[in-house]
């Protein structure tokens, strides 16, 4: 199964193709495209590739189907005996995106070694 670990928003999501998922914001409209380019790890076909600190010339392309604000939430500060309230209230802003491929840029070779690699000691 062909996945990729992205990071959008400051979160690392693991997505495949046709997945739909909730991330922060994009600056994207309605029914357009956009590719996703912080690709931290990429599977196909078995192979992982894992960049250092993301995977050259791998994207994933998504197309933005909305855009939404989540529930309200409330932050609320006290202290007790001295007369201190503060009500704060909140709502996320969120976009609704679908996967539809994952792009992996050039194919590693096979003597090629992987970028995540043990670390050697120095003796």
């Amino acid at each position: 199964m062909d996945y990729a670990i992205v990071k959008t928003g400051g979160k690392q999501y693991r997505v495949s193709p046709g997945d739909v998922l909730d991330v922060e914001l994009l600056e994207a409209e309605e029914g357009s495209t956009t590719a996703l380019d912080e690709v931290l790890a990429v599977s196909r076909d078995g192979q992982m590739r894992f960049g250092a600190p993301t995977v050259d010339g791998a994207r994933v392309i998504a197309e933005v189907q909305s855009h939404y604000k989540d529930r309200k939430i409330i932050v609320f500060k006290y202290k007790a005996k001295t007369r201190y309230r503060r009500k704060k209230g909140h709502r996320q802003n969120y976009t609704r995106i679908r996967i539809q491929d994952i792009d992996t840029g050039s194919a590693p070779r096979a003597d090629e070694p992987q970028a995540a690699t043990e670390p050697e000691t120095g003796e």
